[in-house]
């Protein structure tokens, strides 16, 4: 039998001239030999995926507690297929894939255990002691608290992988929020190289925060039908979905129900990634920037959402948000969140001899604002099913019996 006819496939655009350039990078804090093998950006990547953070995210999550279930998806998984999106976009904008992929893996590497509850725990703790922010624990991740070199705390990644970490969701200096009201991860970085805060990202940078967007809003989709929060025919009632979801059936009618939903949240997958294409190449036409340096000056990003889709993904994001973010369930999960993490943060600070080594000898030798940042760090870098067993070990007496 002969092999089947295949016609021609997706052929890759030029690199666009606004796309960032490894061989043109403005280089690492402390210098370094470039690689016989790899680009600046590739061996960024290859040290997010080696570091201990980047290996915590299997067992972090966002919505539900890792130990819930194995078909729920971790920031490890959610940060692999975020990079997928990230690299197919960028691909066909011409941008560099690599910096796109790094920037998509990097994304969630500041996140504290149990997600947006374990971070609002951090922040009320820490209050008096400069807060918490998940974007500024990603800069202390990433330029302190990795420690694999013999020359230089942290990973020592490129200039424009770390301005694409901090910055990918826009400028974090403005005429309403000077520097000075920033955490203070942002300040001190400030002082040893600039960011240039007050500016866009490279495109790259704004099409993997775009990426994180497409994929947690329509994964979330599929975990909540798997975990019962959902019902698949409730989306029928909404626009966007409802629209594919009729499509699905009327195609395949006899089609089993998992597959049905897989192939809704394909298509969903498609329309956004669509939509972030064509509006990204609309703005860029209009804008005409002749270099990365242009588009960061920009007034507003290249990359969005067309004002159609954004209207659409309202009844979504709000049916998500009623329906499965405040569901009772993850209302208690979370409520359970919040309280492991504000009564071990109590009871590092006030006996840092619970802390393992070294964090105890730093913990010790700090006065109070640094042990509560050192006691902090410690809490970020926990997986949930860590922070709980912990917590377990620490606060269940029953266990000595």
């Amino acid at each position: 039998m002969p092999p089947p006819a295949h016609t021609k496939g997706f052929t890759a655009p030029p690199r666009a001239v606004f796309a960032t350039n490894p061989d043109l990078s403005r280089g690492r804090l402390h210098a370094e030999s470039p690689s016989a093998t790899r680009t600046e950006f590739q061996r960024d990547r290859d040290r997010i995926i080696h570091s201990d953070a980047f290996r915590r995210l299997k067992q972090k999550t966002q919505v539900f507690v890792a130990h819930e279930g194995d078909h729920y998806r971790t920031r490890l998984t959610h940060s692999l297929e975020v990079s997928q999106i990230a690299r197919t976009v960028a691909r066909v904008l011409g941008l560099d894939e690599d910096l796109a992929e790094v920037l998509a893996l990097a994304h969630d590497i500041g996140h504290p255990p149990f997600g947006h509850a374990g971070e609002t725990a951090l922040n009320e703790v820490m209050k008096q002691y400069d807060g918490f922010d998940h974007n500024a624990q990603a800069l202390r991740v990433l330029t302190k608290l990795e420690r694999k070199y013999p020359k230089f705390d942290g990973l020592n990644l490129t200039w424009e992988t770390l301005e694409g970490v901090i910055k990918h969701n826009g400028p974090l200096v403005t005429p309403d929020k000077p520097l000075e009201d920033l955490p203070a991860a942002f300040r001190d970085y400030e002082a040893l190289q600039s960011l240039e805060l007050d500016t866009f990202a490279g495109p790259e940078a704004q099409v993997a925060a775009l990426a994180d967007d497409i994929a947690y809003n329509n994964h979330d989709i599929l975990d909540g039908v798997r975990a019962g929060m959902l019902d698949i025919d409730d989306l029928l009632d909404i626009p966007l979905t409802g629209d594919v979801l009729r499509a699905v059936r009327a195609e395949f009618p006899a089609l089993e129900h998992d597959r049905v939903l897989a192939e809704m949240v394909r298509r969903l997958i498609g329309i956004w990634t669509r939509d972030l294409i064509s509006e990204f190449q609309t703005r860029a036409a209009l804008a005409k920037p002749g270099s990365v340096e242009e588009v960061r000056a920009l007034e507003r990003p290249l990359a969005a959402f067309s004002d159609d889709l954004l209207e659409k993904q309202k009844p979504l994001r709000e049916f998500l948000f009623n329906r499965m973010y405040r569901h009772p369930k993850v209302n208690r999960m979370m409520s359970q969140a919040r309280r492991v993490v504000r009564e071990l943060f109590g009871l590092y600070f006030a006996e840092p001899e619970a802390l393992p080594a070294p964090w105890r000898e730093r913990a010790n030798a700090a006065d109070a604002m640094k042990r509560a940042r050192i006691v902090c760090d410690y809490i970020a870098g926990m997986t949930d099913t860590y922070a709980i067993d912990e917590h377990r070990r620490l606060f269940n007496l029953e266990r000595w019996v």
